[in-house]
């Protein structure tokens, strides 16, 4: 496909797109946010009121079928981006769908399927694929800076947030048939993808998820080990409900390390023989905006920049799955 300017719609202009993503659509060259839904129409109305948005749904066909859209940006919960994928490839408009990409990997290449078959791209929300800090750590590897890479360790945990002990009104993000599993599938999505955009493919991988502090239904602590195509093993922990915020993945190869956190702002930290060298980052205002520079020039210049769709994002789930299957 290859746009002058790429008029996109939103489906769920819901918190994510508040500052996160959406704006990134009017600021990006060549780009124009045209349209938005959301099931609630005040909702939608002051959302496009807000962002100066010309167009506002309460219908999701409504907006896929304007002839103003030329692309769709799906930012509701992985219980209805099989759906709307689905729906927006038969239009024969390109798909950005948040992340994790779906419910489970078999959902995934359904809409994989699909948008091969309409002969539109897939793209996922998967943006720190395009970040300057995750770029760095990338790059620090490309250059041998640790040498041959042996490993890599995920240690991630929190204390139980305030809206997952109100057993009455528990987020979306905890209830399996509408995010796929609990936060390690929110969480720790954004983290095994960018172990797989860093080393390649998973090949194979071990778990356990379980429920131990019984807030929601959904797993609350989960482990496991991988091995990656290149050879690289891996091994991860992450918990919901612990006593404080830990944060840290490190990089163990033959000449050194590099430790780098997934959703804070600490430096990287590059150790080797020579000593300790760190680089520190910003992060964006709008974090997807990055990642969607690069479908829009995928989209404006028939190229191929980005680094994110949906086999990728689709093995993300593949992993979590054969985690979570192995629940006690």
């Amino acid at each position: 496909m290859n746009f002058e300017k790429v008029r996109w719609g939103i489906i769920g202009c819901g918190d994510v797109t508040e500052v996160k993503s959406g704006p990134a659509f009017q600021k990006i060259k060549n780009s124009e946010l045209v349209a938005v839904m959301r099931r609630t129409a005040v909702l939608a109305k002051d959302y496009a009121e807000r962002h100066h948005v010309p167009k506002w749904y309460d219908n999701a066909d409504e907006l896929i079928n304007d002839p103003d859209v030329d692309a769709v940006y799906i930012a509701t919960p992985p219980s209805s981006h099989k759906e709307y994928t689905i729906k927006v490839a038969k239009a024969g408009k390109p798909v950005y769908v948040e992340k994790p990409m779906a419910l489970n990997f078999e959902e995934c290449n359904e809409m994989i399927a699909a948008c091969k078959a309409a002969g539109v791209p897939l793209y996922v929300a998967y943006y720190r694929r395009a970040l300057p800090q995750f770029l760095k750590v990338k790059e620090l590897l490309e250059n041998k800076a640790v040498g041959d890479v042996r490993f890599v360790s995920t240690t991630q945990y929190q204390k139980a947030s305030d809206d997952v002990l109100d057993s009455k009104n528990l987020p979306w993000r905890v209830h399996p048939e509408i995010a796929g599993g609990g936060l390690f599938f929110d969480l720790a999505s954004h983290t095994l993808d960018l172990l797989d955009y860093l080393f390649g493919p998973i090949k194979d991988v071990r778990g356990f998820a379980s429920n131990q502090a019984g807030y929601y239904r959904a797993e609350d602590i989960v482990t496991g080990t991988y091995l990656f195509e290149s050879g690289v093993h891996g091994v991860g922990s992450w918990c919901f409900t612990a006593f404080e915020d830990v944060d840290v993945n490190e990089i163990v190869g033959s000449n050194g390390k590099i430790t780098f956190s997934t959703f804070g702002n600490e430096p990287i930290v590059l150790t080797t023989a020579s000593g300790r060298e760190q680089w520190s980052f910003e992060a964006p205002l709008h974090v997807h905006q990055p990642l969607i520079e690069t479908i829009v020039a995928d989209l404006t210049k028939d190229s191929s920049q980005c680094p994110s769709i949906g086999v990728t994002g689709a093995r993300t789930n593949w992993v979590m799955d054969e985690i979570a299957e192995n629940r006690k």
